[in-house]
């Protein structure tokens, strides 16, 4: 099978993707892409685009995603499919970029457990047993990375480009993926992503937030492996 390229969202590593790299790396090699260097979507998606593969198959989780819009914008001939995880094509709206700007404060000023704790991750899930667990995964995950990428990655959000043309523009097959329950990304965001891609298919995985890998993550393998290997 073609090499993955898998692009973890805002504060996350390969962890987010577990059990995927477990069930996908029997199958083809999985490369997990670094978006923890630079303060622009357009610098990141560079950079993954010059360490990935001459041909792949890309998966991007919500900024991940993001992240892989942009590299389909700039060299769309070297990905044969796309897989879209609780994202967003538009641009950040103005008061979200707002709202960024006390959490990068406090994150500077050595709260970044905090801010993650209180601002982002907890509405990120849908309710289940398993939640704290992944709480404490991304939390993990998070601190791994540290105050100046949770930056860096603010300031590429705020200034990221609109991709519905680029999304309109594709040529290849594109699989939309969300959490049924995402609140971050809703369900409407996706089926726009799949209205307005020639050739795309929209999976809902039921039971799941903002983080399907973590939360379903025994569905969303299935999803992932059984779309990319037809």
């Amino acid at each position: 099978m073609t090499p993955v390229v898998m692009i973890p969202g805002m504060m996350c590593d390969e962890r987010i993707f577990a059990h995927q790299i477990e069930e996908l790396g029997t199958d083809t090699e999985v490369y997990i892409a670094d978006i923890s260097k630079y303060s622009s979507i357009q610098e990141l998606a560079s950079d993954v685009l010059e360490n990935s593969p001459p041909k792949f198959f890309l998966v991007g989780h919500s900024m991940g995603g993001i992240v892989a819009m942009e590299m389909c914008s700039q060299e769309p001939d070297r990905i044969e499919k796309l897989v879209i995880m609780d994202s967003n094509p538009k641009p950040e709206l103005e008061e979200t970029k707002l709202k960024r700007e006390p959490q990068i404060r406090d994150v500077v000023s050595g709260n970044l457990a905090q801010v993650m704790k209180e601002e982002m991750k907890p509405n990120y899930l849908a309710d289940s047993y398993k939640q704290k667990d992944i709480l404490n995964t991304c939390m993990e995950m998070a601190l791994t990375l540290g105050p100046e990428v949770f930056v860096r990655q603010s300031r590429a959000l705020q200034g990221r480009d609109d991709q519905q043309s680029t999304l309109e523009d594709l040529d290849i097959p594109v699989l939309i993926m969300c959490g049924s329950e995402d609140k971050l990304c809703s369900l409407e965001k996706h089926e726009l992503m799949h209205n307005i891609i020639n050739d795309s298919k929209l999976e809902v995985v039921m039971g799941a937030g903002h983080m399907p890998t973590l939360e379903q993550p025994q569905k969303t393998t299935e999803v992932i492996k059984s779309w990319l290997m037809n």
